[in-house]
């Protein structure tokens, strides 16, 4: 995460909040970023697993799209849904209006251009993508559905990302109910006064809402969740900016991948363990078989027909094991290859991902990565490392 010139760097709106609070900065998708803060990625990591954190997030890229009218409300939706079905495995005309959907562009080689959600948020479609692919993610969509759809990279916008067990009772001391939301519901609503939309999801594994606004208001809200939260003498409710140290600490121990490392243009979704991103009505013998890009190599894949998978990695003993070591089997043969990795907060021993042929995939495989000329021992684990705490 070494930064270029500060020049170079775009700034989210929440800059001055972050140099204000003592961030680490570093450039990051082209945009300067916090890593951490004064407290350090552990202690952060730590407080958002029992509490509550504050994520900026809004270098991820938010895309409005929506059919050129023809008829009614309902019409425009199934339209924007059939459109963007041409582009992603996912059923999309059977998303509710209120809810969203974890998604993957794919190539034509069956190869994932990106990892995205998708609202539907009542006459449009919301797309929230990665950082570093938003203007690609933008061109490639407008190229292909420009014709049909009305599409808008919304620079207006910011994105914060409240994540925790006390995340909800954060929200409630701002007059916000959300007992009746459930994961990955979505829903338009004011926040202390702000036009937002709410949906329950987040890339930490803990229950949590990432929250989309005017990007002219994001601070304000920013300051008024972080001084609430301080104002109430109980620990549990207090709320603490986190930077992109934990974000990847949290995601890792939650077995979510992060694109450009798990999830690469030469992966596919079987190999990557995402089979249950392509929906049954996309799937062979489902009522919109196919009809997405890479399909004839992703559909072929289902359940397993692949030579390597993505798996959990536990190393033996301290050392962490991090991309891209080299993975061995008993005989020296290379295996595969680390793709994430890192000291596990929670658990207190470091955690690994990636990719081994299939053979080796079974939980309680041994095997050794080969960490600056040495081979430390490893073992193919279950995922998630920590159990999820999603909200349902």
């Amino acid at each position: 995460m070494s930064a270029p010139a500060p020049a170079t760097l775009l700034r989210t709106p929440l800059h001055a909040l972050h140099l204000q609070q003592r961030a680490k900065m570093v450039a990051f998708a082209g945009y300067e970023m916090p890593l951490h803060y004064a407290a350090g990625i552990l202690a952060e990591h730590l407080h958002t697993r029992r509490c509550a954190g504050l994520f900026d997030v809004s270098h991820m890229g938010q895309i409005s799209v929506r059919a050129h009218p023809r008829g009614s409300a309902a019409d425009t939706d199934n339209d924007t849904a059939r459109a963007l079905e041409s582009l992603i495995g996912a059923d999309l005309l059977g998303l509710p209006h209120g809810r969203q959907k974890y998604a993957l562009l794919t190539n034509s080689q069956g190869g994932i251009r990106d990892d995205l959600m998708i609202q539907n948020l009542g006459g449009r479609f919301m797309l929230v993508v990665n950082a570093a692919h938003k203007q690609q993610n933008f061109d490639y969509l407008q190229h292909h559905l420009g014709d049909t759809c009305q599409l808008e990279l919304r620079h207006d916008l910011a994105l914060l990302a409240l994540q925790g067990p006390r995340a909800a009772a954060v929200l409630a001391r701002l007059g916000c109910d959300l007992a009746d939301m459930k994961f990955m519901d979505v829903r338009e609503l004011e926040i202390d006064g702000l036009t937002c939309t709410l949906s329950r999801s987040g890339y930490s594994g803990e229950d949590g809402f990432e929250i989309s606004l005017a990007a002219a208001h994001a601070e304000s809200l920013a300051r008024r969740l972080l001084a609430d939260a301080d104002s109430d003498a109980q620990v549990q409710l207090q709320l603490q900016l986190i930077g992109l140290g934990a974000r990847d600490s949290l995601r890792l121990e939650a077995g979510l991948c992060l694109c450009g490392q798990d999830l690469t243009a030469a992966t596919t979704p079987s190999e990557a363990a995402l089979n249950w991103v392509i929906s049954a009505a996309r799937r062979h013998g489902g009522e919109r078989a196919g009809g997405f890009p890479g399909a004839p190599v992703i559909l072929p894949q289902i359940p397993r027909n692949i030579a390597r998978v993505r798996v959990g990695l536990l190393p033996h003993g301290r050392a962490p094991v991090r991309p891209p070591a080299a993975l061995l089997d008993a005989a020296g043969k290379p295996i595969g290859a680390v793709t994430s990795g890192g000291f596990s907060p929670t658990l207190g021993h470091p955690i690994s991902m990636g990719y081994v042929q299939l053979a080796h995939a079974a939980p309680a495989t041994e095997m050794v990565a080969v960490v600056r000329g040495k081979h430390v021992p490893l073992a193919v684990t279950k995922l998630p490392f920590v159990a999820t705490q999603f909200f349902h």
